[in-house]
């Protein structure tokens, strides 16, 4: 996981670190077919897989980065800013997603 998702840069600026999550490659045809739908989408982490660190000004400047150094995204990836703080790249561009926490069930008695 990436920390604050934040790093100093010889100016004092704050340059974004983005935690790379690919979308496994059993799963990207699944979700290529999938309707687009508006709102939050709720992505499974067992369904990911790490794809390394970017720095990068915006999504989009990752975007950019990443197509320009031979590793762009693909639709279905995701960009975690911080722990929690997701956008996933869909067909459209990014859009807010969530990690599904499945519920812990209390035992029977």
């Amino acid at each position: 996981m990436v920390g604050t998702g934040l790093r100093e840069n010889g100016g004092g600026d704050r340059m974004p670190r983005y935690q790379i999550h690919r979308l496994k490659e059993n799963h990207r045809q699944q979700f290529r077919w999938q309707p687009h739908t508006a709102g939050v989408s709720v992505v499974k982490p067992k369904d990911y897989e790490l794809g390394g660190v970017v720095e990068a000004a915006s999504e989009y400047a990752a975007w950019t980065q990443l197509r320009d150094g031979g590793t762009p995204l693909e639709v279905g990836d995701v960009l975690e800013i911080e722990p929690g703080v997701l956008r996933i790249y869909k067909y459209i561009g990014f859009e807010e997603a969530r990690w599904l926490i499945p519920e812990v069930q209390a035992a029977a008695l």
